[in-house]
């Protein structure tokens, strides 16, 4: 028999960046809330011997242990659907701080375009544009996200400068660009030369010291090289452990639970009372009452909490109908790698989001009249920090393994550079999340399945700006550049990125929604979907920017609640 314990005003599944940011605003008007999270306590005391690429890198220490709870995974309805034993294509956060803890840094603005995609190519190009994808605007504009946007960077004390192609911004940033070194200023001065528009990468790795608005004193960073998937010892990096939960719990209004695994979402009367959950070490069940419930947990387990929990209609993909589970995301990632004989380069040196960006073939800023895809994405140069076990790039043709494979690696460690490009995810009727049908967790729930492929939309969009990265890297002198596979069916085995999206998206309406603007769900207006699951298609950029900024308006939208009730949108 589970344990009732006393109500509280708002209770909230997961403690990342959406997490602790709304604990924090609604902490400081007052309300009572109580964060469930369901792995350990982080801060930095935690980090200081985290320079362990073995430990951290390869075998994943922060990360979900999956002998507990997994996803299943299929490419397609016809297929039946694995368990995903090994993390690989993407890697599912856990623990006080989330993905924040981890993360490389990277912060920019989701642009103006892709807030109303449906009716801007709609307007630009025609309806046959869009055939065969699930477009829809997001129920809100740039201009109406910017203030929040703003708030995000503030807190964060993010590092960067303005991009030619915008977007448009109320306040600068709140730190300067991180240093110009000479293998970005190589990349901006290639992609000029390419009539292209490169400016520094948004940062979350601090350039300089910094108090932020809920006093935190955040770091200039050390160039370390160990930021994606590791914490920072320095407390350089933007990260809710640092940034944001300290005043949370200074408020004395919020109070924190690890080890707290959220089962159930307890729906009555078409409102949530609380939340079940389980404690992770003991394993007795206790049952949270709560005024509003707030799930800001990972795009996976948003989703599976809602179709285990009955609230919301879930998505049918034969008939389109139904919203829990739709529109899942992820990315396009092309890239190139150059190989230079007479040029050596110091790229085990870095930072997670030290690097250059150029916009120029993102979004809509390209003519795509002629084009067989919509939006693009972002080209980059990161130079993030190349470490030694998972750093081994060789020339086309050369064996997996063996003297050669060994001789060149050795060779172009530092010999070699990339080019990124993070390329935006367009929904179709047949990728999304649902249960799956057989296999369950450690606590005997359905794990969440996900059915996902590529689609010509990808294939087309990869293969252009594929080309574009081979130019700037030829530019940038490389005497041969890797041939690029072609794109054929998604793979969940090797790593790709963590931007998962969509599930429970946002939306104008609750036929083609889950959420409105404020990310309160039409079908229980005390509960609110804050994160990523709320994207209605993914972009060219990395999401934490614009989750940080919907976190912001959804705190808004969650006092509103508190005082007036009702749908806010």
């Amino acid at each position: 028999m589970a344990e009732k314990l006393p109500k509280t005003d708002v209770v909230i599944v997961g403690m990342g960046w959406a997490g602790s940011i709304i604990a924090a605003e609604l902490g400081k008007e007052g309300l009572k809330v109580v964060g469930l999270e369901r792995g350990k306590e982080r801060g930095l005391k935690d980090y200081y011997v985290v320079h362990d690429e073995l430990r951290y890198a390869i075998r994943y220490e922060l990360m979900q242990d999956l002998s507990k709870e997994t996803i299943s995974f299929r490419n397609n309805m016809k297929e039946r659907a694995l368990p995903m034993r090994q993390l690989g294509s993407f890697l599912l956060g856990e623990g006080l701080g989330g993905a924040g803890v981890h993360w490389n840094g990277h912060s920019y603005r989701f642009l103006p375009y892709d807030f109303e995609i449906k009716s801007k190519t709609i307007e630009k190009y025609g309806d046959g544009k869009i055939k065969g994808l699930q477009l829809q605007d997001w129920g809100i504009t740039y201009d109406e996200l910017e203030p929040y946007f703003g708030m995000y960077e503030k807190v964060a004390g993010i590092s960067g400068e303005d991009s030619h192609f915008g977007p448009e911004r109320s306040i600068p940033y709140p730190t300067p660009p991180m240093k110009e070194t000479p293998l970005t200023k190589k990349f901006k001065e290639a992609a000029k030369s390419l009539g292209m528009h490169p400016y520094h990468m948004p940062s979350a790795n601090l350039s300089e010291p910094y108090e932020n608005p809920y006093g935190a004193k955040i770091a200039g960073c050390q160039y370390c090289a160990f930021c994606e998937r590791f914490g920072c010892e320095y407390g350089a990096k933007a990260d809710p452990t640092v940034a944001v939960i300290p005043f949370a719990r200074e408020t004395g209004n919020v109070d924190i639970r690890n080890y707290a695994n959220v089962t159930e979402i307890i729906y009555e009367g078409g409102k949530a009372t609380g939340v079940k959950f389980v404690d992770v070490l003991t394993k007795e069940e206790f049952i949270q009452p709560a005024d509003m419930v707030v799930l800001t947990s990972y795009v996976m387990n948003n989703t599976r909490l809602l179709l285990q929990s009955k609230i919301g209609k879930p998505y049918d993909p034969n008939s389109g109908t139904g919203v829990i589970g739709k529109n899942y995301c992820y990315q396009i990632l092309p890239g190139s790698t150059g190989f230079f004989e007479d040029e050596q380069f110091n790229t085990f040196m870095g930072a997670g989001a030290l690097g250059a960006t150029v916009d120029d073939y993102n979004g809509d800023n390209f003519d795509h009249s002629d084009l067989d895809f919509i939006h693009g994405g972002s080209i980059s140069f990161n130079q993030s920090g190349a470490r030694p076990i998972a750093s081994n790039p060789v020339p086309t043709g050369t064996p997996n393994w063996g003297a050669d494979f060994k001789a060149q690696s050795i060779k172009y460690y530092t010999r070699s550079l990339s080019v990124s490009a993070q390329g935006a995810s367009m929904p179709t009727k047949n990728n999304y999340m649902d249960l799956d049908p057989t296999y369950k967790d450690a606590y005997g729930l359905p794990l969440l399945r996900l059915t996902y492929d590529f689609t010509d939309q990808d294939r087309n969009l990869y293969n252009y700006i594929g080309k574009i990265g081979d130019q700037i890297m030829l530019e940038m002198g490389a005497n041969k550049v890797n041939e690029r596979s072609n794109l054929e069916s998604y793979d969940i085995v090797p790593y790709q990125t963590t931007h998962n999206t969509g599930g429970v998206i946002m939306g104008a309406e609750p036929e083609t929604s889950a959420v409105n603007n404020y990310l309160q769900m039409w079908d229980a207006e005390n509960v609110f979907v804050v994160g990523a699951s709320a994207f209605a298609h993914n972009s060219g950029y990395n999401p934490t920017s614009t989750v940080g900024a919907l976190s912001f308006r959804a705190a808004e939208g969650i006092l509103k609640y508190s005082k007036e009730g009702g749908l806010l949108a």
